[in-house]
């Protein structure tokens, strides 16, 4: 009786491929000195752009001509632009855009470029062969080129801004995706699936997809300071976000021209910021990285 029960009892269920190794591997990134700095980094400007001007001491966009270019002082603790704008207020409050159009046109190429990764690494074939040429024809072009002729056909706003970053890096994330999926789809859990006469769809995304999060989430980070970057880089030259917003890199193309007159501080502490969160999410990424290829 009892060897029929044993013979008859279902098998225990097998534990999900990524359940003790993402515990393991959360586990290992909280420990992970590079981690943690990036994050506090990251942690510090994200509250800034929450809570920055209900703590400032200045109000960040008041005009007063009579303090204009003033070095750091106790009044101004990183002096004065050229309107007489608190410097260290427009420092703080600035994060707010940046941290708003960077992640959303991260999360934007993520979500399209995991997509179509997914497509070219399942299906293959004449699918693959035409997502890959396209996309080989897209990256061959500058990509910044590409983004100034979109954006002065689209015109400069929060939402074009983000549209135009996150369709410029869906093809890089999408290549590191379809590599990742050519992997997993000869597995025996992909076969498995398609005996069951699962949807190649239902394969994706719920089968292949969680277990391609690692990739994903190192090139998405990575992906993140680039975009940072951009922003700065488009508001710079005139393409991104627009006065009188206090976004960095539209500070430093204000005032670039007053650093011969040796008025340094009106360009020194926005160029600080931008590297700073930079290279924060830089060390995120490095320790996410890490801990995913050990």
């Amino acid at each position: 009786m009892s060897m029929q029960a044993a013979d008859t009892a279902p098998a225990p269920a097998a534990p999900a491929r990524t359940g003790g190794a993402g515990r393991e591997r959360l586990r290992l990134l909280l420990r992970s000195g590079t981690f943690l700095a990036g994050a506090a980094i990251v942690a510090f400007w994200v509250a800034c752009a929450l809570f920055g001007s209900d703590v400032v001491p200045q109000d960040p966009y008041a005009v007063d001509l009579m303090s204009k270019l003033q070095a750091p002082s106790p009044d101004h603790w990183f002096g004065t632009d050229r309107l007489g704008r608190d410097i260290f207020a427009r420092v703080i409050v600035g994060a707010r855009d940046i941290l708003t159009i960077a992640p959303l046109a991260t999360v934007l190429g993520t979500v399209l470029g995991t997509t179509l990764g997914l497509i070219m690494g399942y299906f293959r074939g004449f699918i693959d062969e035409a997502i890959s040429r396209l996309i080989e024809a897209v990256l061959a072009l500058p990509l910044v080129i590409v983004a100034l002729l979109a954006l002065v056909a689209l015109g400069t706003s929060y939402i074009t801004v983000i549209l135009v970053i996150g369709l410029i890096f869906t093809p890089l994330i999408a290549r590191t995706v379809r590599s990742a999926v050519l992997t997993e789809r000869g597995l025996d859990y992909v076969a498995a699936a398609r005996l069951r006469g699962e949807n190649p769809f239902y394969i994706m995304f719920i089968e292949i997809l969680p277990n391609v999060v690692p990739p994903i989430l190192v090139e998405s980070t990575v992906r993140l300071g680039y975009a940072i970057f951009t922003v700065a880089t488009l508001s710079f030259i005139g393409f991104g976000i627009q006065p009188p917003s206090a976004d960095w890199g539209l500070a430093i193309s204000d005032s670039y021209g007053l650093i011969n007159g040796g008025y340094w501080w009106t360009v020194l502490f926005d160029a600080l910021a931008i590297a700073s969160l930079v290279v924060g999410v830089n060390l995120v990424a490095d320790g996410v990285q890490g801990v995913f290829e050990t």
